[in-house]
């Protein structure tokens, strides 16, 4: 306590004698802290720290300050004295906080308090070094120039001290703005900040404009400094080009031994953010020295005290025993590239060079330094977008040299990168995996990397060096290249080495080969990899001048895959359709176009299937295949009967039974067509119903479908319904309830058609929910069929928001499908239009049957549009307009007429689909 008193007094005397208005206000609040301490503290040794802390901080004041004048406040000890201020402030505002709150007389002695106490020692000891006695006098004493001269170097030399200023803010900077923010809350909250990112990415831009951010620039004043590597070979750098450049951003000449210390003493003297620009440059420094003192050097910066630093590299090779937060800076977003590509390019506006001009940003995923590359070109050479898009079109990354340098030349920035020490470590092998991986549009998948290339055993090592060099990037499994590094090195480097090509091939054709129906290892390959697999199938169809029949095998087997495990369209249709037709190959193209088909009708992409059957077909009878040409005919019968075609469906089938190839078909495929005839005629009723599904029905293949379908017939046509289903339950054992569904589902389905019609809603639902079931993680789009079924029977049982809440999820996507077809979107739109029509919405129906009809419009289905014309009269009917009602039952008519179903079996064959009895407008209206 004596100590305490003796402490208190020297400060007071002190701050009476100091001419430095601010330094007496400093030691007024470090009195007033150990005043308050001195009337509260119960264990008083746990304050001792903080005692001494403010006996150093009188002692420096009183020798700094003693000759000193106002004008020195306009240097560094004004800044000094500022970032001392606050501190003390602080700590005095807590402690005098504290003791109103009774806190000290409860708690000082706890050891969490002790923690808050060496937490204010610890800030004090971050200001303290401001005003070391052999800094401080260099500094502040004696100087009538802003050259400001500093002592203490061990050999007696003079270093010299010219402030620096920091780079202003990029007048052309888009769309980071949230990410400046978080990164400047980083900084000005002590943490050290690793800028990652690609070439051109817009790294060093993003430094300068964290250290002009108010909160920044309050914080660290004029010690902000920005010290760049830009233009420095790494196969050359030393430790001495590192300290140089780094104390020539300080402002400092370094003189004697020993620069890291002068730096380092230079850096201790205030708080300070220091930018380590291109630091790629030593970070890939090949020699010795460099390798071995540039981490250790920049580690030591990193904890000194109040020392910030914000680091830019392709690397990711940055100092160890670093607490760096690491950020990957992203492209732009779509908005920001459009305005940054039009600050430049002033030749049209945003608004009139339309969606061709984003799909041109879009094939640059963004990337800022292409972005301006590209609009200066168009700028500078006049180029309209038509004239761009064409000039990209044809040259691609070569529009991207517009003269020297990284800022003028993307070719120039990939140079850089490719020249560095760890790339050149490579040797070829590098480039070798970089123009793969530039080949495969997917990229190349990381976890396959070394099954791909067997020939590059340290493949996966050389993509952990891409990687670190920000050449390439992990996303979604995947090592990928940005888009215009991607057209770079498909422009400028090597072609895809033959080796690597086969064994990629080879991988991925096995691949397809072993894959089946199971969702197994192999499955999981084809929906992972399948843009790389397609391509490469592309590829060697189009351009393998010698391709074998192996690959004509594994693009129908690919194609089927894609139908079972991810339908979607397939950029293999053209060239499917360009492969030349002599002898040999008119069986293989036959055979994939026949798969062409079968994907196109799973995406309902109607026509495209039909034309790829019509053209199987006849490739087929070129070759005597009658067996598959009946096959794509009833192919295209069933096309024509999904869209409501029955007659020309029948009439397809009807007309090949009396071709010459109908004599060399099989039994079985007799029976095939015949059981698809018979499907059409379900609805036309052309033929008694007992004759439906008889022929085929003998044939051991098709002979449980037709016996299914047989008596599904009799139902939908008033017979028996008791009958009808006994004898479904009867057939539900025989069908395989693993492999195969599609049997199982036609009993299923039935037996929930007729629980429906006989008001058995609940047992409808199990069986319906059943069907969900079956198809859970199999056949999406059997899951969505079924899922709005229930919906349907929900509302029939008056559930009306359990309904919305089914057909809500039918919306959701689908597990396999690429993309939702058509067909799917008929069916959900049409249930949905059903259940708000029941629920008495009739302006939402109204809506969803109209959407249903735009959509049967395109796709050519008379069918559904025919139900969603009716829905819309049964509306126009309940609103009393009785003209309107009349015309959309006269159109509904005429397209039962088109189709061969007679008006008053519109509903027989899908129950699901009929309005409720309640709905009879269209009768009232026939009848007047």
């Amino acid at each position: 306590m004596q100590l305490l008193d003796v402490t208190i007094t020297a400060i007071n005397i002190t701050r009476d004698l100091v001419p430095i208005g601010l330094a007496k206000g400093i030691l007024g609040t470090v009195a007033n802290i150990l005043i308050i301490a001195q009337s509260v503290i119960k264990n008083r040794s746990d304050f001792q720290a903080i005692v001494d802390k403010c006996e150093t901080i009188r002692e420096i004041l009183e020798r700094a300050t003693k000759d000193a004048t106002d004008d020195d406040m306009r240097g560094y000890l004004g800044h000094a004295l500022s970032q001392l201020n606050k501190s003390v402030n602080r700590i005095n505002s807590e402690v005098a906080s504290k003791k109103e709150q009774g806190f000290w007389q409860r708690l000082l002695s706890v050891t969490s308090d002790r923690d808050r106490i060496a937490g204010w020692e610890k800030d004090l000891d971050r200001v303290i070094p401001l005003f070391s006695a052999e800094m401080l006098v260099g500094l502040t004493i004696g100087m009538n120039t802003r050259t400001l001269e500093l002592k203490g170097n061990v050999n007696g030399n003079v270093e010299r001290y010219h402030p620096p200023v920091p780079p202003p803010r990029p007048s052309m900077f888009y769309g980071r703005e949230d990410l400046v923010a978080e990164l400047t809350n980083l900084i000005v909250n002590d943490e050290h900040i690793a800028l990652i990112g690609l070439g051109g990415m817009g790294k060093s831009s993003l430094a300068k404009a964290i250290i002009n951010e108010p909160p920044a620039m309050e914080k660290f004043a004029d010690r902000r400094f920005f010290v760049t590597y830009d233009g420095l070979d790494p196969s050359t750098i030393t430790f001495e080009t590192f300290t140089t450049r780094f104390a020539g951003a300080l402002g400092i000449e370094l003189a004697g031994a020993d620069p890291m210390r002068q730096i380092s003493t230079f850096l201790r003297s205030a708080s300070a953010l220091v930018v380590l620009d291109n630091a790629e440059t030593f970070e890939e420094a090949s020699g010795s020295s460099a390798l071995g003192e540039i981490p250790p050097a920049i580690a030591d910066i990193a904890n000194i005290p109040g020392v910030i630093l914000i680091l830019t590299s392709r690397s990711r090779r940055n100092a160890p025993n670093v607490r760096w937060i690491t950020k990957d800076i992203p492209p732009l977003d779509l908005s920001s590239a459009q305005a940054m590509f039009f600050q430049i390019y002033h030749y049209a506006s945003r608004s009139d060079a339309g969606e061709d001009i984003r799909d041109l940003l879009r094939a640059l995923e963004f990337h800022p330094l292409s972005i301006n590359l590209l609009a200066n070109a168009a700028q500078q050479n006049s180029w309209s977008p038509a004239t761009l898009l064409k000039r990209w079109k044809d040259r691609h990354s070569k529009v991207l040299d517009a003269g020297k340098g990284k800022l003028q030349s993307l070719s120039d920035t990939m140079q850089l990168s490719l020249s560095s020490p760890s790339m050149q470590d490579l040797g070829e092998d590098g480039r070798r995996v970089l123009a793969i991986i530039a080949f495969l549009p997917q990229g190349l998948n990381d976890t396959l990397a070394s099954d791909l290339l067997p020939s590059l055993p340290q493949v996966d090592i050389i993509c952990d060096v891409l990687c670190r060099q920000s050449l390439v990037y992990r996303q979604d499994r995947f090592i990928k290249l940005l888009a215009p590094i991607r057209h770079y090195v498909r422009d400028s480097l090597q072609a895809p080495d033959s080796t690597c090509l086969r064994e990629i091939c080879a991988f991925y054709y096995h691949i397809v080969d072993c894959c089946s129906e199971e969702h197994d290892r192999y499955a999981n390959i084809i929906t992972s990899d399948h843009l790389n697999i397609e391509h490469v199938i592309a590829f060697n169809l189009a351009h393998v001048s010698d391709v074998v029949e192996e690959t004509y095998d594994i693009c129908w087997q690919f194609l089927w895959c894609l139908q079972r495990h991810l339908p979607r369209p397939t950029i293999l249709s053209p060239v499917i359709f360009k492969i030349i037709e002599n002898s040999s190959m008119r069986e293989p193209k036959a055979r994939c176009l026949q798969y062409l088909g079968a994907l196109y009708t799973t995406l309902t992409q109607l026509t495209e299937g039909m034309k790829a059957f019509k053209t199987a077909e006849a490739l087929y009878l070129t070759v005597d295949d009658h067996e598959n040409a009946a096959r794509c005919v009833v192919q295209c019968a069933d096309i024509c009967r999904c869209q409501g075609r029955f007659i020309q469906s029948q009439q397809v089938l009807e007309a090949f039974q009396h071709t010459d190839s109908w004599k060399s078909l099989s039994e079985t495929l007799k029976a095939h067509v015949l059981y698809f005839s018979d499907k059409a005629r379900i609805y036309t009723l052309t033929t008694f119903v007992d004759e439906l599904f008889v022929k085929s029905a003998e044939d051991r293949d098709w002979g449980l479908p037709s016996k299914i379908w047989h008596w599904r017939a009799k139902f939908y046509h008033g017979g028996d319904i008791v009958q009808a289903n006994t004898q479904l339950d009867d057939l539900l054992p025989q069908c395989p309830s693993t492999g195969d569904l599609f049997a199982r589902r036609d009993v299923l389905e039935g037996l929930a058609q007729i629980a429906f019609c006989e008001g058995r809603l609940s047992d409808a639902m199990d069986i319906l929910h059943k069907l969900v079931e079956m198809f859970e993680g199999q056949y999406s789009d059997g899951v969505l069929w079924y899922t709005v079924q229930k919906a349907i029977v929900a509302s029939k049982q008056g559930n009306h928001d359990l309904a919305r809440e089914l057909i809500h999820k039918a919306s959701e996507p689908f597990q396999f499908f690429a993309l939702r077809n058509a067909r799917a979107f008929l069916h959900r739109s049409y249930g949905s239009a059903l259940i708000e029509l029941a629920a008495g919405e009739y302006d939402k129906a109204a809506s969803q049957f109209t959407a249903t009809i735009e959509g049967c419009n395109m796709q050519g289905n008379l069918h559904v549009k025919a139900f969603s014309i009716r829905g819309v009269g049964e509306i126009a009917f309940v609103h009393g307009d009785f003209v309107l009602a009349a015309q959309r039952f006269a159109e509904a008519r005429s397209l039962c007429a088109e189709m061969g179903v007679p008006p008053c079996h519109l509903y027989s064959c899908l129950p699901f689909h009929a309005l409720s009895n309640r709905f009879e407008g269209s009768s009232y209206v026939v009848t007047v």
